[in-house]
């Protein structure tokens, strides 16, 4: 099989995922089982997993994933984004949807389906990223909400889920072409508030960067985990503490703390809409040919 069929492959698969999840996303269920679930629905199919899964809630527009010793449920109001990505090799897959627990808000909703179809539709090779951003942008105005000017969409390269082009949910006045091959994601992100994204004090995501020499058991222990188990590839708190089951959760913070301060491991703190408004995604990965381009992450 060559790459791209490859590629095309785990793109299925994250999609696959993605569907599984509105089995699982429901009201009243634990969010700690869920991630677990859709998790094991990926790893079952002999994947692993490009990042943790998202389960960012409401104002809440990405990188949460459950903690440790997570006890929340779905409420009966939550918009719920679900943000996946199956591995193989250094194949990366990447998409998501917007569960809406309360079915009050599917107009909210499907304009970020709306705004992420009229994006796909105008991607080629010489295509203006400034351009897809514009689109977007007008879609989601028309509708009466606010594209989320800080986050976007992203090429993917190798071992890197983010690398190369940055693809905007405005025009940013960026001229950047998309390149024939290239392998992107567009994701839009819109809300019901003011349109930017702030870094919360929580964090359950990190990522190696470098090698470190720590002093404590415990930061020795863990990088030992991650060197073993995740590379440099994104990776959950609890994760780590399926991996040390003997390790507090005290112990597990203090020396992912301690890698931290040595510039070992990258934050991925949880993004909230700044002025609490509510947030809606929709994101899928494709590779941009000639003419047009071809959806990797659908059935």
């Amino acid at each position: 099989m060559d790459q791209k069929n490859e590629r095309i492959d785990v793109g299925r698969t994250s999609y696959e995922a993605l569907v599984f999840s509105k089995t699982v996303v429901k009201k009243g269920a634990s969010l700690h089982d869920a991630a677990l679930k859709i998790e094991e629905f990926i790893s079952k199919k002999g994947y692993g997993l490009s990042f943790p899964v998202n389960l960012s809630i409401n104002n809440k527009a990405a990188h949460y994933t459950p903690g440790m010793d997570d006890k929340s449920v779905f409420g009966e109001n939550d918009i719920v984004k679900v943000d996946l990505g199956a591995r193989k090799g250094d194949l990366l897959g990447d998409c998501a949807i917007t569960i809406d627990l309360s079915g009050n808000n599917a107009h909210f909703v499907q304009t970020a389906e709306d705004a992420l179809d009229a994006a796909i539709h105008l991607v080629k090779a010489g295509v203006e990223v400034r351009a897809i951003g514009k689109e977007i942008e007008k879609v989601v105005k028309q509708q009466g909400y606010s594209p989320i000017v800080n986050l976007g969409g992203h090429g993917i390269e190798g071992e890197e889920l983010h690398a190369g082009s940055f693809i905007p949910n405005f025009d940013n006045g960026d001229t950047t072409k998309l390149e024939e091959g290239q392998v992107i994601s567009i994701e839009p992100f819109i809300t019901n508030g003011e349109g930017r994204v702030i870094e919360s004090s929580e964090i359950q995501i990190y990522q190696k960067l470098y090698p470190a020499m720590p002093r404590s058991k415990e930061a020795r222990q863990i990088q030992e985990i991650i060197d073993k188990n995740y590379l440099t590839y994104p990776f959950a708190l609890r994760w780590i503490s399926k991996d040390i089951p003997g390790m507090s959760e005290f112990g597990i913070r203090r020396g992912i703390s301690e890698l931290v301060a040595l510039g070992c491991l990258e934050e991925f703190p949880v993004l909230v809409e700044r002025s609490g408004g509510i947030v809606a995604q929709a994101e899928m990965e494709l590779i941009v040919e000639k003419d047009s381009c071809t959806v990797i992450t659908k059935a």
